[in-house]
């Protein structure tokens, strides 16, 4: 019996995989790949939107930190990361907004396969048409599920192990009638929503779940939290219980997929957008804009670079 998968069209796509660029969506793992097999794979994802893209250098930089502490072997440097970035932004339009994800995976592992061998690290570069998301709001939940610890997962990384718990998260909360949720760390402070990080406010004082470890302190995140007091803003990273956030004058969330999102309701109450938000997304959107986020092309001395720092 033949069983043929009804699968949806991605949008344009171009990735480079073992020395050259492919469009569509293209094989890069068999059934033996131990990541497709046991998960072994890091990501990173940045943006391009407008003919920028913002913090393109720290975002390369952390895909091969997620692989140093994943146990993988990064094998690209991170000059060279960002020089492929703006060589496949050619194969769109100068106004295309694309997300680029960088992705180390494991080939091969030992024995049953559950233990990896770091040597078989392969790695592809993958940009897509991704439209930006218009900021016009979105309801959250509590969650039932929660952040796991270092102690039960690599949570130091940005692993793609880590993500089937918040895409349960996600539907659960969707069920019940809402866009996201608001996921606990196992001792019941808030980290994160599923998908980005968490921001609110409450008489003027911006408020941040503090980093401990169990959920990732987003490039996006730290970028906010710097225009934000560079403008004069208080803000605090700190615990957060839930019963926080139901009480706030704003809610918001800060992620590379959307960058910045207004949170219009909380369980049945009801936010407006408020003057925060809309002065944080007008400093984030003036930052990439004003030469350091800029600059999506590449250079003629990209090709050498390439040569010389990607490493089998």
């Amino acid at each position: 019996m033949t069983v043929v998968a009804t699968l949806r069209p991605v949008s344009r796509t171009w990735t480079f995989f073992e020395g050259e660029w492919r469009e569509g969506n293209i094989a890069i793992m068999g059934p033996r790949t131990h990541a497709a097999w046991l998960g072994s794979t890091v990501f990173d994802g940045a943006r391009a939107f407008e003919s920028v893209t913002p913090d393109l250098q720290a975002h390369c930089e952390r895909v091969n930190i997620s692989a140093e502490k994943f146990l993988l072997r990064p094998c690209v440097a991170v000059d060279a990361w960002v020089d492929l970035a703006r060589e496949g932004i050619k194969h769109f339009g100068p106004e295309a907004a694309l997300y680029i994800r960088p992705m180390y995976w494991a080939d091969q592992g030992f024995g049953g396969g559950v233990k990896f061998d770091p040597e078989t690290t392969r790695w592809c570069l993958t940009l897509y048409e991704a439209p930006m998301p218009e900021p016009t709001g979105v309801a959250v939940t509590l969650s039932p599920f929660r952040r796991p610890t270092s102690e039960t997962a690599p949570v130091e990384a940005k692993a793609s192990c880590l993500y089937p718990n918040n895409t349960r998260a996600l539907i659960e909360a969707q069920a019940r009638g809402f866009d996201n949720c608001i996921l606990r760390d196992m001792l019941g402070a808030v980290a994160e929503l599923a998908n980005a990080n968490i921001f609110m406010v409450k008489d003027g004082v911006v408020f941040t779940p503090a980093p401990n470890g169990v959920f990732l302190d987003g490039i996006t995140r730290r970028r906010v939290i710097g225009l934000l007091r560079g403008e004069g803003f208080e803000v605090q990273e700190r615990t957060l219980r839930f019963e926080d956030f139901l009480t706030a004058d704003e809610i918001f969330s800060t992620g590379n997929y959307a960058k910045l999102s207004p949170v219009i309701r909380i369980e049945a109450r009801a936010l407006a957008i408020g003057p925060v938000f809309r002065r944080a997304r007008a400093l984030y959107w003036a930052f990439a804009h004003d030469g350091a986020g800029a600059g999506a092309g590449g250079d003629s001395a990209a090709p050498a670079r390439l040569s010389a720092a990607v490493r089998s």
